[in-house]
């Protein structure tokens, strides 16, 4: 049988006998991989497409987009997902609180984590510790391989005049005295402490 196109389509040649059904059936084969698939979402689409060539696209309900890059594992690469809502999954430690900004976690491209919000003490006293404060801790799914850090800004009330500090997450392969892989801390060298601190940064998983 002949072909056609950059995908080789099968097609019958003029010496070809008459099998219509077969050769329709041999089109459809050929063409299937080259068609955009459908799911609900992520679940879905491994349930059905797991076994499915590599260079398949599955685009869900929401409009994210998958490419297999596999044919023997289920293994895909997002091409585009919507941006996800600010989720409530930070947990703080003993005595802390949320401030004026009130705290969110998201992740982008299912490695790059975005955080959000204040944290403040309880009972209003200053976020102070010779070492690190331990400000609470991201959820289990979104620690880092590896240590990660960024700068914080923070009150200049009072006596400090350092308006920021080093913000840590503890990756998976992360040993410290100060708290556990996925702890949030603190690290701050101004005078007396500060009233309160913002997390806002953001930091790659991988």
């Amino acid at each position: 049988m002949a072909t056609i196109g950059y995908a080789q389509l099968p097609i019958p040649a003029g010496g070809d006998s008459p099998t219509v059904p077969a050769d329709i059936a041999d089109l459809a084969e050929a063409l299937d991989p080259h068609l955009v698939q459908f799911a609900t979402n992520q679940a879905d689409r491994d349930s059905k497409y797991a076994t499915a060539p590599a260079q398949t696209l599955v685009i869900a309900t929401n409009g994210t987009s998958w490419v297999k890059t596999s044919s023997s594992t289920n293994t895909w690469a997002t091409i585009w997902e919507p941006l996800q809502d600010w989720q409530n999954l930070i947990t703080l430690s003993a005595g802390l609180e949320q401030g004026d900004v009130g705290l969110g976690i998201r992740v982008k491209d299912d490695k790059h984590v975005y955080l959000k919000g204040r944290v403040q003490r309880s009972d209003n006293a200053n976020l102070q510790d010779a070492n690190a404060v331990n400000l609470g801790a991201v959820p289990a799914e979104m620690i880092p391989d590896g240590l990660r850090t960024w700068a914080g800004t923070c009150s200049m009330g009072g006596d400090t005049t350092d308006g920021a500090g080093r913000l840590e997450v503890l990756g998976s392969n992360t040993s410290s005295s100060y708290g556990d892989p996925g702890d949030i801390l603190w690290w701050y060298q101004g005078t007396g402490g500060t009233a309160w601190v913002d997390i806002s940064g953001d930091y790659w998983m991988d």
